[in-house]
């Protein structure tokens, strides 16, 4: 990678750190504070939803703040108030409050994840987009990681105040960070600043003629600014790409891969792990987590996005095939830790290589320049909403299915969203942004863009 370029990518990343710290935090903290405020099963599924709610409603605001101030200093907006809401959920006196710092931390993970991903794909070249962005994707396993870590060891001391506050000192690192990144060149294109782009692109790319050539390639997408909703309205093609985002984040979510994250240490706990062991059992599929991210970093620009993602719907059906196994009366309890653990360590490493990284890959290239933000919003917000849909409902299923018929349901999903995914996932490794936009502005069947001409088949 020339240039600047990786460090900025890098630097942008570290909002996905936050993201895996705020989601995997929760799992340990989750058992010590429904026992100092008696929470009662709701009440713990809405401890974890709040931050899911946050976040729905931070993706609007990080959509507008993006446009108008830039991806940068909206970055810095997201780290300040992760910062905030992690200080205050370890301060909380009452399940209330400790409500109103998840929501908080939640706005600062919907501002990060919508923004970083976003500046991660205009900066990048685009024979490592793939790569720069499923990087972020890391980040959000080390995150979770780290934090099954901290909630290990905090849980010798049974206090959940500090796994919580711990998670604030990756947010002022970030901060810090965010102050040396460059301002995105679409972004200044976008304002008129034309001069601040070519130098921002020469810090990116070094000097040379793709410089001048991708200048003109932003130019060409920039006629006439509109807003996300005009364009929604009067554009067929623009409401195929924002669908498909949608689309992707749904699946990403309804894998169930954070059913696994927020109660991994009740899976374990019914699956006859106890105490310390339990949470010790979350670091060991934290670290998978971890490895099979960088499956995805080498392979992504290399194999591409569906295959993938085909690959790892998979072997994420096959997972929850052993969870649902687990439970099974017939089943001797070292055989249902072996196939625990087992299963949700097939799982994650599924996850991690595909769904994980490739939908945030995906869902930032397909969107027109002119629309992006709009594009972008729209698909994070399905993801969170998503996302709390699944964190709120998963110990009601499970009173209600058993906890084995739950695991089954999931895995039938994932082996529905493989066809899913054949029919109307595009393959754009190695395409650049202005590319995928054009096909898509020509009506090319979403599956077929950059790898057929315009007047190939149908619309879809």
């Amino acid at each position: 990678m020339r240039g600047q370029a990786g460090v900025a990518s890098g630097l942008a990343s570290v909002a996905g750190l936050m993201f895996g710290l705020d989601i995997g935090v929760i799992s340990g903290a989750l058992g010590p504070v429904a026992r100092e405020f008696h929470a009662t099963r709701l009440v713990q599924e809405w401890i974890v939803a709040a931050m899911m709610v946050g976040a729905a409603l931070g993706v609007p605001i990080a959509a507008r703040l993006s446009f108008g101030w830039g991806r940068k200093h909206t970055l810095l907006i997201g780290a300040a108030l992760f910062v905030a809401g992690s200080l205050f959920c370890a301060m909380a006196g009452s399940v209330g409050t400790l409500i109103a710092g998840r929501v908080t931390m939640g706005l600062a993970v919907g501002i990060s994840t919508f923004t970083a991903p976003l500046y991660i794909a205009e900066i990048a070249d685009p024979r490592h987009r793939g790569a720069m962005v499923a990087i972020y994707q890391l980040m959000i396993t080390l995150g979770i990681m780290a934090a099954f870590v901290s909630n290990a060891l905090f849980s010798y001391f049974d206090t959940w105040r500090w796994m919580l506050g711990i998670v604030a000192f990756p947010g002022i690192v970030f901060m810090i960070g965010v102050a040396f990144l460059p301002a995105s060149p679409r972004w200044l294109m976008m304002r008129g600043k034309r001069e601040a782009a070519r130098r921002a692109l020469q810090d990116l790319r070094g000097q040379g003629q793709s410089v001048a050539r991708e200048l003109r390639e932003i130019d060409a997408r920039l006629h006439v600014r509109t807003s996300g909703w005009a364009l929604l309205r009067r554009d067929r093609n623009f409401r195929r790409s924002v669908a498909l985002g949608v689309t992707l984040q749904l699946v990403q979510q309804f894998t169930g891969m954070n059913v696994v994250m927020y109660y991994a240490p009740r899976i374990l706990g019914l699956a006859g792990f106890v105490d310390h062991g339990r949470l010790w059992g979350t670091v060991i599929v934290g670290a998978v987590n971890v490895a099979a991210t960088f499956v995805a970093i080498g392979l992504v620009d290399r194999w591409g996005r569906r295959p993938l993602l085909v690959c790892g719907l998979v072997v994420m059906a096959i997972g929850m095939a052993l969870l649902g196994i687990s439970p099974s009366a017939e089943v001797r309890e070292t055989t249902a830790q072996a196939l625990a653990i087992g299963g949700m360590i097939c799982f994650v490493s599924g996850f991690a290589f595909s769904a994980g990284p490739v939908t945030w890959v995906l869902c930032a290239e397909i969107q027109p320049l002119q629309g992006r933000e709009f594009g972008v919003g729209c698909s994070t917000a399905a993801n969170w909403v998503a996302n709390m849909i699944v964190g709120v409902s998963f110990l009601s299923l499970m009173d209600r299915l058993g906890l084995s018929a739950t695991f089954w349901l999931y895995a039938g999903l994932n082996a529905l969203f493989v066809l899913l995914v054949a029919l109307f996932v595009p393959e754009t490794k190695g395409l650049t942004l202005e590319r995928i936009e054009r096909d898509l502005a020509a009506g090319v069947r979403l599956r077929d863009i950059g790898h057929a001409g315009p007047l190939s088949g149908g619309r879809t």
